[in-house]
């Protein structure tokens, strides 16, 4: 039975792509793409009669027939998405409907942006007795409402490391909200378009990092760090790597 493989092709740097994603990519008759996203070498990676689409241009009806034409064919579809598909990859609605249709699919991980822009500045993201807990979100914009309970106002207050997708032109309402809770001072890092080679950083804080964006082509594919962890030097040591510390793959 054929089956739809929704596939997290990474951050932007073909090379990022896990060895599951990049086979099915190569074994799969059909390829569904976000032209807008995911980068040519991914696609390049399918078989040479492969049917390809972008699917930028297409509405859910458009992308979800594609689908169908090919389950009925009995053809596999690799549904290729950025960064991993969990996060504000749009597939639960995809999947939604392919459960509807009684089309069977599974979902293969892809490394997110945001692990992409932690890697690039060099940065842990939980260091100890400073962080422990890092908050994926966004703020309100032209897209899918907030639930009210998942305003900045409210998160900010866990003063827990956020990483801000979706974002970065509401870069002044970031800083407004997030600033009584961490100070003007803490570290806000923009990162555009990690992995790619156009990546850029923009370091501040909440008192100068609008600022250093007015004028700027950051405009959107970015994503905003905020948190004490940035540049912190002065943190106790993880208790993991501690000589006194025994666990159980450690002798005593």
């Amino acid at each position: 039975m054929s089956i739809v493989h929704f596939i997290g092709a990474g951050p932007g740097d073909p090379d990022l792509i896990t060895v599951k994603g990049q086979r099915l990519i190569s074994a799969a008759p059909v390829v569904l793409y976000a032209g807008s996203l995911v980068p040519r070498a991914i696609v390049a990676l399918a078989r040479p009669d492969a049917r390809v689409i972008d699917t930028a241009p297409l509405h859910l009806d458009e992308i979800v027939g594609e689908m169908a034409r090919a389950h009925g064919a009995g053809l596999d579809v690799a549904r290729v998405h950025s960064g991993d598909p969990s996060i504000y990859g749009a597939i639960g609605e995809q999947m939604r409907r392919l459960d509807a249709l009684a089309i069977p699919y599974d979902v293969v991980p892809g490394v997110p942006a945001f692990a992409a822009a932690a890697a690039l500045l060099k940065t842990e993201l939980t260091l100890p007795e400073i962080s422990q807990t890092v908050i994926l979100t966004r703020v309100q914009g032209a897209s899918s409402p907030m639930p009210p309970r998942e305003s900045l106002a409210i998160l900010g207050q866990s003063g827990a490391t956020l990483a801000l997708h979706l974002s970065v032109k509401s870069i002044d309402r970031v800083v407004a909200e997030l600033s009584p809770h961490y100070g003007a001072d803490c570290p806000a890092i923009v990162v555009y378009r990690a992995s790619w080679p156009d990546e850029a950083v923009v370091r501040g804080t909440l008192a100068d990092i609008a600022g250093k964006l007015k004028g700027g082509d950051i405009a959107r594919t970015a994503l905003i760090f905020v948190g004490r962890v940035f540049g912190a030097a002065n943190f106790k040591d993880s208790q993991l790597y501690n000589a006194a510390h025994q666990h159980l793959y450690r002798s005593e």
